[in-house]
């Protein structure tokens, strides 16, 4: 019997769910890479059926971990375009030993579009998207029309769609904007599941007292591809004024 003590593990004081096992028990939970086309099969990548959680822009996986120790009966799939904070969310889960989650480098509006079946998956999250400070970078910016038309595409019928930022003006576009595909509802204080913050964004932000926008929202019915695509052609680009006074948060966030 292996004499290895079983340890947790902190972020900012706020413990991250899960045990670190012996090394015997590490899983492998990084995709190296993603099918050159067609979508993912979620038996084939999980080895069982169960509903699939989608984390976009997951960073270095503190929510969506915990949600695989919590929740095993899911299936999850976290996605972000850095590399360091996938390896570091991969590092975790692996040490965890956990069989319901994996990991891929990839963008959040990418992933649905070309790997994600219609009507796959059960929920997606999308905490604290890059609000993308310069002008010149506001192209980049992930929740828009036709990301919501995806997100919508993606789910279940009454899949779940979560969501939150604490950046002013992206509150205000995602507050217009997200009613359109999504009957939603605003989460009034904090996640029950997680008073200290669901990610490591949202803690160093109630660490700052800044106000966290929280919602989540069923898909509306009667919404097909073709007819939510059109209603996103008609709706205005996130071209908000992001307010450059968080852009320290973003450099503590990435330390």
């Amino acid at each position: 019997m292996s004499t290895h003590q079983r340890r947790t593990e902190r972020e900012f004081g706020v413990p991250i769910a899960g045990e670190i096992l012996d090394s015997t028990q590490w899983t492998q939970t990084g995709l190296k890479k993603l099918p050159v086309e067609g979508h993912l099969h979620w038996e084939e990548l999980f080895g069982r059926q169960g509903p699939v959680v989608l984390d976009l822009g997951c960073g270095n996986g503190h929510f969506l971990i915990g949600s695989s120790v919590w929740r095993p009966e899911h299936l999850h799939l976290g996605v972000d375009i850095l590399p360091l904070v996938i390896r570091y969310a991969t590092r975790r889960a692996n040490q965890r030993g956990l069989t319901n989650i994996r990991f891929a480098v990839v963008g959040g509006k990418e992933v649905l579009d070309r790997w994600i079946a219609p009507g796959s998956v059960a929920e997606i999250h999308c905490y604290h998207p890059q609000p993308y400070y310069d002008p010149g970078q506001v192209h980049r910016r992930l929740v828009t029309p036709e990301f919501l038309a995806l997100v919508h595409h993606s789910l279940i019928s009454e899949g779940l769609f979560f969501f939150q930022t604490d950046n002013p003006g992206y509150c205000r576009y995602m507050q217009k904007i997200v009613p359109m595909f999504f009957d939603i509802q605003e989460q009034r204080g904090k996640w029950p599941d997680a008073p200290k913050g669901r990610t490591r964004r949202e803690i160093i932000a109630l660490r700052r007292r800044l106000p966290v926008f929280r919602a989540w929202g069923k898909a509306r019915p009667n919404l097909d591809r073709a007819e939510a695509m059109r209603l996103a052609g008609t709706l205005p680009a996130p071209v908000f004024d992001a307010s450059r006074a968080l852009q320290e948060l973003d450099a503590l966030e990435q330390e």
